[in-house]
């Protein structure tokens, strides 16, 4: 999963970064309103981290601007804990949620995946795909019940495929929401990541789609790839 944080104050921003990247998300920054309107208005991000009390265009602007250009990621805003019209601005200018200063990173952390299951149609911590289970919370995956180990790159694309399991995943997609805006968009890392996924999963849970891209399904004992 991609994420933007837009947050002026350099130190937070940079804790906010640096926990989402350890959670195991792509994340890019913006410092300024300006700029993260124009990245949230330009790269497919799967959630947002939004302040509002931004400098050289406030975060209420930024949201209802992107609202208005019909950009429907999930967008979690921060607010000053006292500023409870700043709560209500936010949520009817688009936001999904919110969270008040000072805040727990976990707080943000739980808010975030409970926002990016909900955006991909789940309602529980835990997505179940046949024999495939994956609980967000805990960043683990499991099949018939045994951990399956994966690298940070090969869960991030597990994760992708699993919250959209059954929708053809084109391979620019997976490039745009699992990777930050500086990686190599002509490199086949993603090719490699399937392959290693596709020897520790059933045959035939990732289906490459002719053409158009990659599809996570239930086994269905054929031994297709």
């Amino acid at each position: 999963m991609r994420l933007l944080v837009v947050e002026d104050e350099p130190d937070l921003n940079r804790q906010l970064v640096e926990a989402l990247v350890d959670a195991g998300y792509a994340v890019d920054k913006a410092l300024d309103g300006e700029e993260g309107h124009f990245l949230g208005d330009t790269e497919p991000y799967d959630a947002v981290v939004l302040d509002l009390g931004l400098p050289r265009m406030d975060g209420i602007s930024v949201l209802e601007q992107w609202r208005r250009n019909h950009r429907d990621m999930p967008v979690l805003i921060l607010t000053a804990r006292d500023r409870w019209s700043d709560k209500v601005a936010g949520m009817d200018a688009g936001a999904d949620d919110y969270v008040a200063k000072p805040f727990h990173m976990e707080e943000v952390l739980a808010r975030l995946r409970a926002l990016l299951r909900r955006s991909a149609g789940h309602a529980s911590s835990e997505i179940e795909v046949g024999p495939l289970r994956l609980d967000t919370k805990a960043s683990r995956v499991t099949l018939d019940g045994g951990a399956v180990k994966l690298t940070s790159h090969e869960f991030r694309l597990l994760s992708y495929l699993v919250h959209h399991c059954g929708r053809v995943v084109s391979r620019t997609e997976l490039i745009e929401h699992l990777y930050d805006q500086d990686f190599d968009r002509d490199s086949n890392t993603v090719e490699v990541f399937i392959g290693r996924l596709r020897k520790k999963l059933p045959q035939g849970m990732i289906k490459t789609v002719r053409g158009l891209g990659y599809c996570l399904t239930e086994p269905d004992g054929d031994g297709s790839k």
